[in-house]
């Protein structure tokens, strides 16, 4: 030890020193499956920006997801690389990689809190030719330039040429680099500051982490349930007295959505049967007062009576 740590260390002569052993995980990517790596890569590199992609296929069908494999590149020319990788149980591609290729156009939609829940929703693998904007209740907004759609409800939009997709593999899990210019990019002018850029806390985005986990930019960790293996109803499956409602947002919507079957009328007449607030809730006859009530259930996660309660509603 110097001269000069040996007079640091005796003026502290109470000062404990801890050294931390760590027991480290070592591994060879080739040694574990496929589904498990992926699990480590995706827990460890967070957050990670969400490409919500919409595009278009050679014979029109629209298609929306989202993809957290995403980010920006260059300014010089401007250009985005985003990854729809094969699918790890059965190596097959994703419509939005097929629709790539095909048509080499696409449109990147930033996603914000107020829009997490209808982009969780849209992940869900609905056949080829199920509209996701319509199943988790977003608005297709006419590009300028390219061919697919913009999400409405998106604080940024970019309007992409693809200029190369480049395969990583043909094995399940690979990665397809989608490396597209920017051609045109639309901002709501609500989430500017007075200087006219992009204010950080007003944009209010969000970011995949690992398992159910997301990021939002200015509050920190909040989880959200992966859509079920099954197919969720989809906001389009909502009686229009909900979907219109001026009290549910569009979050409350994609978690209504994303269920496999309504209850039935002995569920629903079980539950009001039970509820002293639902009954003296349903009896005013307020229909906003009903909504409210089912958006508290919906944050404290009892969806299924948010359902209940909505459908005694229903008229």
């Amino acid at each position: 030890m110097s001269a000069l740590l040996q007079k640091h260390f005796l003026s502290y002569p109470r000062m404990a020193i801890f050294v931390q052993n760590f027991t480290m995980l070592t591994i060879d990517p080739k040694d574990i499956p496929t589904a498990r790596l992926h699990g480590y890569l995706l827990g460890a590199v967070g957050p990670r920006p969400i490409a919500f992609a919409s595009t278009l296929s050679k014979d029109g069908k629209v298609n929306l997801s989202p993809f957290s494999f995403f980010n920006v590149f260059s300014a010089n020319p401007p250009v985005m690389i985003f990854s729809p990788a094969r699918r790890v149980r059965d190596n097959t591609t994703k419509h939005t990689l097929e629709n790539v290729i095909a048509t080499k156009e696409v449109v990147i939609n930033v996603v914000n809190y107020d829009m997490v829940q209808q982009m969780s929703l849209s992940s869900t693998e609905y056949p080829e030719g199920v509209n996701e904007f319509e199943k988790a209740g977003l608005t297709m907004e006419t590009s300028e330039i390219v061919a697919p759609f913009r999400v409405k409800e998106s604080p940024v939009q970019f309007e992409c040429r693809v200029l190369e997709v480049k395969a990583l593999g043909t094995e399940g899990g690979a990665g397809n680099l989608v490396i597209c210019e920017v051609v045109r990019l639309h901002i709501n002018e609500e989430v500017l500051d007075a200087q006219g850029q992009i204010d950080q806390d007003k944009i209010d985005l969000v970011s995949r982490m690992g398992g159910n986990w997301y990021s939002r930019a200015n509050a920190g960790l909040f989880e959200v349930p992966k859509p079920l293996s099954s197919l969720g109803i989809g906001v389009d499956r909502i009686p229009e007295q909900v979907r219109l409602s001026k009290v549910l947002t569009g979050n409350d919507l994609g978690k209504l959505g994303n269920v496999e079957r309504l209850p039935d009328p002995e569920e629903v007449e079980a539950f009001v049967s039970s509820s002293l607030q639902a009954k003296k809730v349903l009896s005013s006859g307020a229909l906003d007062q009903v909504h409210l009530m089912a958006q508290e259930l919906l944050r404290t996660d009892k969806t299924a009576d948010a359902w209940k309660l909505l459908l005694a509603a229903v008229k």
